[in-house]
């Protein structure tokens, strides 16, 4: 495991843990969350990266203001020991609840595809042993993968040539067809689709050009909403406004139109490149929830890993109500929301405290 204040992560390694994190299983099921604003929804992918835009700029500002702190650290410098470590407690918490729906959403998706009235334990399994072996290498390990991720999957932008001519353009008009209700039902529920570059606050110090971490960080950004715009734009131009509704899954309608004299069942090989993302999505996640034990216990253990892995899969397998665990995991990524705001309260906390201190002085 990467020791603490290492700085291994160049630039490229930046770019693609942003992207990859972000372009996770969100982007399967984003024209249905959406659907609210019908037709008019393939240019909300846009504002949502320049949300995420600014609201990375005070997310770089603290970092670069603790230069050799995670995130964890931070806290309990501005909160104090035992206050911050109550709010490390609740991150930990989060990560693993979020992974446990990333986990549970694609394995789902793959029971009903590909291992029909298949029980997933085994897949569960084999999934998070390979994440593990991903994330016990390090935060480098993890970017390295991210970078080989990409590359390994955008492949899959080829499929929706397919979309394209069965498409209608038309759909994309008028633009503003919609109520304020309507986008901000979409936009609560969309939104989510640019989450994971706040995590950029826990692996920060490994970053060597620090200075340059935002520019960095918003080509990422930039590149994953441009994977997303396009699948949304296809997915309007293809679908009606009732499967946007109702198909849970609209890009997986999208790879089931794809036409190969020597490949059948596209969409099954779309979801089986498509783990490579959910991947890279939970090694991230799962590193940060590790380094928030340490952060808790005060002690860097590899131990830990297993610990909070172990807890994973007790979530995942848990004989929870369907209706309890799908409003647990839907419920739990509108902490996200709070996440992408939370460095600003702190960058508050620090400037007051920094005046209080000037003034003492």
């Amino acid at each position: 495991m990467d020791k603490n204040k290492l700085k291994v992560l160049n630039h490229y390694h930046v770019i693609f843990l942003v992207q990859n994190v972000i372009v996770g299983s969100s982007i399967l099921s984003l024209p249905n969350r959406l659907s609210s604003m019908g037709y008019s929804q393939w240019w909300m992918p846009l504002l949502f990266g320049v949300i995420a835009n600014v609201l990375l700029v005070p997310m770089i500002w603290l970092g670069l203001k603790y230069r050799n702190d995670t995130l964890f650290i931070i806290h309990e410098k501005v909160f104090g020991k035992w206050v911050g470590k109550t709010i490390n407690s609740i991150l930990l918490l989060y990560f693993i609840v979020v992974i446990a729906a990333v986990c549970t959403s694609f394995l789902q998706l793959i029971q009903v595809v590909a291992l029909i009235d298949r029980k997933i334990t085994g897949p569960l399994f084999i999934f998070l042993f390979m994440l593990t072996y991903i994330v016990s290498g390090g935060i480098k390990s993890i970017a390295r993968f991210c970078i080989i991720s990409f590359f390994l999957t955008i492949g899959v932008i080829y499929f929706l040539k397919w979309g394209i001519s069965e498409g209608d353009i038309r759909h994309a008009m008028p633009i503003f067809n919609f109520t304020t209700k309507e986008f901000f039902t979409a936009a609560k529920k969309g939104l989510i689709a640019v989450g994971g570059f706040e995590l950029i606050s826990f692996y920060f110090p490994h970053i060597i050009n620090q200075k340059k971490a935002l520019k960095h960080g918003s080509i990422g950004i930039w590149l994953s909403v441009f994977i997303t715009f396009l699948f949304t734009f296809v997915s309007v131009m293809f679908f009606s406004e009732w499967q946007l509704e109702n198909v849970l899954y609209p890009v997986l309608g999208l790879f089931k139109e794809v036409e190969l004299s020597f490949l059948e069942r596209i969409d099954v090989l779309g979801i089986t490149m498509w783990v490579f993302l959910i991947l890279t999505t939970t090694s991230t996640y799962l590193w940060v929830a590790k380094r928030g034990l340490d952060s808790i216990r005060s002690t860097t253990k590899k131990f830990h890993l297993y610990i909070i892995v172990v807890f994973i899969f007790i979530v995942v397998q848990f004989p929870f109500m369907q209706e309890f665990q799908k409003l647990l995991f839907e419920r739990v990524f509108y902490v996200m929301y709070a996440m992408f705001l939370w460095p600003i309260l702190l960058c508050i906390i620090h400037m007051l405290k920094t005046k209080k201190n000037e003034g003492f002085g």
